[in-house]
């Protein structure tokens, strides 16, 4: 089953007289007969779905490092939910007659590059990790589900759904803070890191995918996001960063 390569087709560009938030099933089939479109759908399924895989395995290996036996069974709970919307990505490929692994064996390398530059150093730091730096990326997918067919949308605004990591982050690292206060200059110099290595990892993912990008600049049924709408995009993840650094109580 190769994948193709393509651009997004003229067809794809035309085809969507009717709102994309009324598509059914049936438009996002007809939507997927076009092999660029296609390629791009396997590909942003392909990303998310070694991302959800990924942070199953770094929210077990986090579990180890817990704390509390709370503070573990917790964490367990949100590795088993992010392995279950992996299979739901799974099964999504499978239903597109692709091999999972082949549709994401092109984002290995760099998201494996992305963890091994923001190794973190110890439990705060793998929380900051986990709620800023998976914050960012799933920002970044979430714009891009803003031009695929409503299908594709449901199911990529469903795994990316809060799971109560966020809550938890927060009430650990504001407890850390306010227990000893010198952490907190620590932790936001981690979480700007962060910042920087996520944004660039996103840019180089749809860089590095000619579908992905093609997907980005000119989707669907409209014509794409101008240069100035791009940087309108990276504006919204900076200030969801900032957000997200201001109710660990850190500085951003």
């Amino acid at each position: 089953m190769a994948r193709p390569e393509s651009p997004i087709g003229e067809s794809v560009l035309r085809s969507g007289a009717a709102d994309p938030a009324g598509a059914d099933s049936g438009f996002a089939s007809g939507m997927l007969e076009d092999p660029g479109y296609r390629a791009a759908i396997v590909d942003l399924l392909g990303v998310l779905a070694y991302g959800q895989l990924v942070a199953f395995e770094r929210l077990a290996e986090d579990a180890k490092l817990a704390p509390t036996l709370e503070d573990k069974a917790a964490l367990a709970a949100m590795a088993t939910a992010e392995f279950h919307h992996y299979e739901r990505l799974r099964d999504r490929l499978v239903e597109l007659d692709m091999f999972p692994a082949e549709a994401m064996r092109p984002f290995v390398a760099p998201v494996g590059n992305f963890h091994a530059h923001t190794a973190p150093a110890d439990w705060l730091e793998s929380l900051v990790k986990a709620y800023v730096g998976d914050g960012i990326a799933t920002d970044f997918y979430r714009e891009v589900a803003g031009h695929v067919d409503e299908v594709t949308r449901r199911l990529i605004l469903d795994v990316l759904a809060e799971n109560g990591h966020a809550a938890f982050a927060v009430a650990r690292v504001r407890a850390a803070i306010a227990a000893d206060v010198r952490v907190a200059g620590r932790l936001a110099l981690w979480g700007r890191r962060l910042m920087g290595e996520a944004l660039s990892q996103a840019q180089r993912v749809a860089a590095d995918r000619n579908a992905l990008s093609a997907l980005l600049v000119g989707g669907m049924n409209r014509m794409g996001l101008d240069l100035a709408e791009i940087g309108h995009m990276f504006a919204r993840i900076t200030e969801a960063h900032v957000r997200r650094m201001a109710a660990l109580g850190l500085s951003s």
